[in-house]
């Protein structure tokens, strides 16, 4: 299997040049901020990174993005381009150090987490990263891993937390910041904002504004994450309240007309589209 160096070596040959002009971020950590590195995949993603970015220009910042990690490249547009994730061309687009922009296959390849622990960050925040995090990972970052989680824990863990909330045609829902640990999306909340479902909605649109909500969220917190107290205020969640949100199956948006009406107003709701079975 290909290791970091080799990945971003390929990585970089799909990437299109940025001006240094455009650079958001410096290259390498310096020792006055504390390195954060960021691991997500979609373009929602980009929303938290770009809060990040913003959060970490202002000279008296205690924090930098020391690394970015995101999914392979992958064959996109109908599978006819291999093409970086939403994520790592964000990052090259704001200027971001290609070297700095690590692609592993697994989040537990041991020549990724050797890259990793080389760069020393004090915290790592994670938004639709896509991949498992073992304990290795985890115990890396000395003020933890943090995740922004599109619901209000400890409902909806899982992969699709705003289709299922759409699904079942809640009124409202929310995102919440949470440690991450190994079991899923299970660790103590540090905080939660609450947002009223609109039932026209589609889950695209819900989720931006869940990500949008939560990177802001992100930004308000960060004061307490860096300095460790977030760890002594967040709370356990209360695990006869979790409720499960797997993948949608292709299955469960299949409209069939002797549903109800409400049934069916909820899967129109979902993405990929409904389709008749």
């Amino acid at each position: 299997m290909s290791s970091p160096a080799m990945m971003l070596r390929r990585f970089c040959c799909f990437s299109t040049a940025v001006s240094p002009s455009t650079s958001s971020s410096s290259s390498a950590p310096t020792a006055k901020k504390k390195p954060l590195v960021f691991l997500g995949s979609p373009q929602v993603s980009a929303t938290v990174l770009d809060a990040l970015f913003n959060a970490s220009s202002s000279p008296d910042s205690p924090f930098e993005v020391a690394a970015i990690v995101t999914q392979p490249p992958a064959r996109r547009n109908r599978g006819k381009k291999i093409m970086p994730s939403p994520v790592a061309q964000h990052a090259l687009n704001r200027g971001f150090s290609p070297e700095l922009i690590l692609t592993p296959e697994r989040a537990g390849e041991d020549s990724f987490l050797y890259t990793l622990r080389a760069l020393n960050p004090d915290i790592c925040i994670t938004a639709a990263y896509g991949n498992i995090l073992p304990s290795k990972f985890l115990k890396i970052p000395p003020l933890g891993t943090v995740n922004i989680h599109p619901s209000l824990l400890p409902l909806y863990r899982g992969a699709a937390p705003v289709q299922r909330a759409i699904q079942d045609g809640v009124k409202e829902t929310g995102v919440s910041l949470a440690f991450t640990v190994r079991a899923l999306d299970a660790g103590p909340v540090i905080a939660s904002q609450r947002w009223e479902v609109d039932d026209r909605i589609k889950a695209p649109d819900l989720l931006d504004l869940l990500f949008s909500e939560g990177s802001k969220l992100l930004i308000r917190e960060l004061p307490s994450l860096l300095d460790g107290s977030a760890q002594a205020k967040a709370k356990p969640q209360d695990e006869t309240k979790a409720t499960l949100a797997p993948k949608i199956t292709p299955e469960e948006s299949w409209l069939c007309f002797n549903e109800e009406a409400v049934t069916l107003h909820n899967k129109v709701g979902l993405e990929p589209e409904p389709s008749l079975p």
